[in-house]
């Protein structure tokens, strides 16, 4: 079970329930060539890229905080995911002309070593003004040219008016009223979760997950629906290969291999109790991996690797708490591990030490 590319392009992630009430929930939307990401702070950022049928890739980031009088701010990518003999023949700092519609908007110094750059304000208020109309955006240096499509611009944008509660308001991008900007949604603090400490497992944690209880295979089932975890559902319970860890004095986190695809693998995780009735709580069956208290889920979009999805839980002494969710843009061969950080879920985790 290979995580398909749309799948992850058109991820929407939903909080745990226990959390809804108190964050609001990440959006993600795509259209065309560009994408938006708001995180439960209500800071958006909206990436567009080139069009598929470009040499040159490119893209830019434009992001902004909720609240009223948030300014946008603009960062530009080279794409650089594999050998250009263009890009190559450039040294290793070199400046790009900006140029909307033929008009010179301005130069970017961008280096070699990370292939990012920060727009001007001037220049993201150029650009902002030209994607809500069919505009043709321009990068150059030398005889190298990269093309930004405006292809789909126009409803990310509006769709980030619409979160931050910006539509009618003086400070829209899209749909621009007389509204004052006091009228917006706030922004929201990012949360904090407090990691609680692993103890030192005890001797019959591994017994326990080697299976010897037809009664605990028994309960992880009613967790699962039909596809969730193919590989335990299918398996007889001596062959199952599940493993343990300690998590308090009443609880054990149990994890065993869920599906394999061409690229990707998942392990699901739960609570259980630490005798019978074990009582399972299922944390997730996309898991990568689990380390001191954290579960991580990292999964390619597509096999050349150029667009990745990731979470993250961590134990707070009770349960999984829903830590970190992000993707890295859109699957257009802008880098190796893809071009950006694009979060719909963000915390500040803390351990209780600090």
């Amino acid at each position: 079970m290979a995580l398909p590319s749309k799948s992850l392009l058109l991820f929407l992630v939903l909080l745990p329930s226990q959390l809804l009430a108190q964050w609001p929930s990440g959006l993600r939307f795509s259209h065309h060539d560009w994408e938006l990401a708001c995180d439960n702070t209500r800071t958006c950022r909206a990436a567009g890229y080139h069009s598929d049928n470009e040499e040159m890739a490119v893209s830019v980031l434009l992001t902004r905080k909720a609240g009223p009088n948030e300014p946008v701010t603009g960062q530009v990518m080279i794409g650089h995911y594999e050998e250009n003999p263009k890009l190559d023949s450039l040294p290793a700092v070199f400046e790009l002309s900006l140029r909307i519609n033929d008009r010179l908007i301005g130069q970017v110094a961008i280096a070699k070593d990370s292939f990012v750059a920060d727009l001007s304000s001037s220049q993201v208020d150029a650009l902002l003004a030209s994607l809500v109309r069919t505009s043709r955006i321009e990068l150059s240096a030398g005889e190298a040219v990269w093309s930004l499509s405006d292809k789909g611009a126009t409803a990310v944008l509006l769709k980030m008016d619409e979160y931050q509660g910006r539509i009618n308001t003086l400070g829209a991008l899209v749909k621009k009223g007389a509204k004052d900007e006091k009228s917006v949604l706030p922004a929201e603090q990012v949360p904090v979760v407090i990691a609680a400490p692993l103890p030192t497992s005890l001797s019959d944690d591994q017994p326990l997950a080697m299976m010897d209880s037809k009664a605990l295979m028994d309960a992880i089932h009613t967790t699962l629906g039909e596809d969730d975890c193919q590989r335990l559902t299918e398996a007889e319970g001596e062959n199952a290969e599940l493993t343990a860890t300690r998590l308090n004095d009443t609880k054990v986190l149990i994890s065993a291999q869920c599906w394999m695809g061409a690229y990707n693998f998942g392990y699901g995780f739960w609570i259980i109790n630490a005798s019978s009735p074990y009582q399972p709580i299922l944390v997730t069956t996309m898991g990568s991996d689990h380390s001191d208290g954290v579960i991580s889920a990292s999964h390619k979009g597509r096999g050349l690797g150029d667009c990745w999805s990731s979470e993250a839980w961590t134990w707070d002494g009770e349960q999984f708490v829903h830590t970190e969710a992000s993707t890295s843009g859109l699957c257009k061969l802008m880098a190796p591990g893809g071009a950006w950080t694009l979060p719909t879920l963000v915390t500040s985790v803390r351990s209780d030490a600090t």
